[in-house]
């Protein structure tokens, strides 16, 4: 790859992150968080030769203890927060450098919010580049997108941003990861899914 725009980023500790996820594997569904709540799918092909919202098809072999898990909350679903959600974005590796976005404080707790709606919820990500100036802004951000619209359900709308003020042309990043047929387009692009799966590697 060629000669990286930073170098020297400011790098967090992975075990000063803040996360929701155990030292060791969980076994049962009771612990699945996020997960409780979602019923079991199959993989239909690769994801990133589809849609999001055909990734993946309906496993009717749900347990009873899942049922019961599923009936949780005021409308029989248990509602997702930030911290599930920055827990399935920190492990997303950077395109330049050894590190995972939530070490190199690319993606941060208090920058995820959830609006809640019926039937459609939204969750934002506010993404912080490591330089004014990083060249990979648009494909952090779709990796981010990538990521979130494969694990979150159909009920959950994604949208991806810069933070405001941390880009010199984050206005111009914001309306590629806001347009659809744009991001589309970049998902039939096999060189960049080949990277994105390459970052999406670390992800569990």
């Amino acid at each position: 790859m060629a000669e990286m725009d930073n170098a020297n980023p400011t790098v967090l500790a992975a075990s000063d992150l803040p996360t929701r996820k155990p030292l060791q594997k969980r076994a049962k569904a009771s612990q699945l968080g996020i997960f409780a709540s979602i019923p079991r799918v199959s993989p239909v092909r690769d994801p990133f030769t589809v849609t999001p919202g055909q990734l993946y098809e309906s496993d009717t072999s749900d347990s009873e203890e899942d049922f019961e898990l599923d009936a949780e909350g005021d409308n029989g679903v248990e509602e997702i927060d930030s911290q599930e959600i920055y827990d399935l974005i920190a492990p997303i590796s950077d395109p330049e450098h050894p590190l995972s976005l939530g070490e190199l404080a690319v993606v941060n707790l208090p920058h995820i919010y959830i609006t809640p709606g019926n039937p459609i919820s939204t969750v934002l990500v506010e993404i912080t580049p490591t330089i004014t100036h990083c060249s990979l802004a648009t494909v952090i951000g779709l990796g981010v997108r990538v990521r979130l619209e494969q694990a979150l359900p159909p009920r959950y709308r994604v949208d991806v941003r810069i933070r405001e003020g941390t880009h010199s042309t984050g206005d111009q990043v914001n309306k590629q990861l806001a347009d659809k047929e744009r991001v589309a387009a970049a998902c039939e692009n096999e060189s960049l899914m080949s990277l994105l799966r390459k970052m999406l590697e670390g992800c569990k």
